[in-house]
């Protein structure tokens, strides 16, 4: 084996002494003996100090793997413990009871998925009111009226409660159900002799009631089934759809409706011009002495182009006294036909435009001698169009086809104008105008005692201020002439203020 480096290097020193020592000139056998004896001890002492090198490397060696056993096993232990926990806790998993020994963490999934399912209760029922829509209105109106000789006034008010609750679809179908609540008290301006009613939003429970008594009324309660067709296809590709309604209804939901002309607790205020004359102020719509009546309705509406959709509507309504008011809803029911469509016109303005006729077999005639119920058969037409951005021209038409009526022919016009003209983009300014005929049987009856052969006319016009978001005042003008067909009856003033709270 070859010596270490320390060794060599003493070699060498020695032999560089050894050279010196011959350079300076003859060393005596002493000396050189000396040198010598010095020279194995060193060398003797080296190769021990190697020997124990040698000896300590070896040593380390050997006890190498001594020591990465204990490791090894401490690490094969711990992987046995833990595949024995995942086996314990995948076994506790499988049961839905639990143990006292039961692995820690399997205790608390459990008690976690328990709580989830004590919760899904609660939450599965919360989700069945998922879209539901509400909303809470309160209308009140001031009226005074001014002719000679005889000064009305007037305070009422109106609220109206409604909720519509999507239901769970069957299918394709979608399901809905609408309720509304009212209650009021005020009867309005009454003995003004004229056709027209100042004030449709007054309303007060019939029925013999006290003026001071308030009871709320369901007034509306009804179903809605919508079917895309064609029945069983795909439904996003559907253009078109079935619609069936079935309940308690107000039938002007669905007919005869305006845009600008339909809602007396933010538009006009005279009956007259909140639905068409005829059904309404006439009485020919035959709904009970609260404005509404079991119904069934069956709609056909088709989508195929965006701009100009069209549907087909028909309705059969119980009508008179004993109709509207679930006896014999079925007997003699009161029949209505709608076609109406939507279109662009005037460079892509909105329109609605609806034509529609009625047929109600329990009418009332307009002699309080004749008791029986006669049939009363008309028509009417009914259009809203956006002339500009703000502005909405509106009118309707209506005619008696059949049966004793005090005025057989009703027209009425008007506009609706936004505030956005006046830097006012919540307010509208309404002005609306219209005549009605007296017709030529009451003419007759009225006869030779009074002369009612003219035609009423009625204008309003209101200005509705918005106040705040949920807060609206209305100030309104009404004039009345010829009230009740009567050219010698002096014209009528009406002065009112509107409010009303939405929530």
């Amino acid at each position: 084996m070859a010596c270490p480096v320390p060794l060599k290097s003493a070699a060498f020193a020695i032999l560089v002494s050894l050279g010196s020592v011959n350079s300076a000139g003859a060393a005596t056998n002493a000396e050189l003996a000396k040198l010598l004896e010095q020279l194995a001890a060193r060398v003797q002492s080296l190769e021990q100090a190697n020997t124990d090198l040698q000896r300590q490397l070896a040593a380390s060696r050997l006890a190498a793997p001594t020591l990465q056993a204990p490791t090894a096993a401490a690490v094969e232990k711990r992987l046995s413990a833990l595949e024995q926990q995942q086996i314990e806790l995948a076994k506790s998993l499988e049961t839905d009871t639990l143990s006292e020994t039961e692995p820690g963490l399997s205790a608390r999934l459990k008690a976690v998925e328990t709580q989830a399912l004590e919760l899904s209760g609660p939450v599965n029922k919360l989700r069945m009111f998922e879209g539901m829509t509400g909303g809470l209105s309160l209308t009140m109106a001031a009226q005074k009226s001014f002719a000679p000789g005889v000064t009305q006034s007037q305070l009422g008010y109106r609220a109206d409660a409604f909720v519509s609750l999507p239901l769970e679809s069957i299918g394709d179908l979608d399901q809905l159900l609408f309720t509304q609540f009212r209650l009021g008290q005020g009867a309005g301006l009454t003995g003004l002799g004229s056709y027209s009613k100042p004030n449709a939003t007054a309303f007060s429970l019939a029925g013999g009631m006290r003026p001071d008594d308030s009871v709320a009324l369901l007034a509306q309660a009804w179903y809605q089934a919508s079917i895309p067709l064609p029945w069983g296809g795909f439904k996003p590709n559907s253009k078109q759809t079935l619609e069936i309604n079935v309940g308690k209804m107000d039938p002007f939901v669905f007919f005869d409706q305006n845009a600008v002309a339909g809602d007396e607790s933010k538009q006009f205020l005279n009956s007259v011009f909140v639905h068409n004359p005829l059904l309404d102020a006439g009485g020919d719509i035959g709904v009970d002495a609260n404005g509404f009546t079991p119904g069934l309705r069956v709609a056909l509406l088709d989508a195929s182009d965006k701009l100009q959709n069209w549907r087909l509507s028909l309705g059969v309504f119980g009508a008179g006294a004993q109709g509207a008011n679930y006896q014999r809803s079925l007997g003699t029911p009161m029949l209505m036909l709608q076609a109406e469509t939507a279109k662009r016109w005037m460079g892509g303005l909105p329109g609605n435009y609806r034509a529609y006729a009625w047929s109600n077999p329990q009418a009332v005639h307009f002699d309080p001698a004749a008791t029986a119920p006669e049939r009363h058969t008309g028509w009417g037409v009914s259009m809203d169009q956006r002339v500009g951005d703000g502005i909405t021209l509106f009118a309707r038409y209506g005619q008696q086809s059949d049966g004793h009526v005090t005025f057989d022919r009703a027209l009425t016009l008007g506009f609706d104008a936004n505030g956005s003209y006046w830097s006012r983009g919540g307010d509208s300014l309404g002005l609306a105008m219209g005549w009605l005929r007296t017709s030529d049987a009451y003419r007759d009856f009225t006869l030779p005692t009074t002369a009612i052969n003219g035609t009423e006319r009625v204008a309003e016009l209101y200005y509705r201020f918005r106040v705040g978001k949920q807060f609206e005042l209305s100030p309104s003008l009404q004039f009345i002439g010829n009230p009740g067909g009567d050219p010698n009856a002096p014209g009528v003033r009406i002065v009112g203020l509107r409010s009303q709270f939405n929530f």
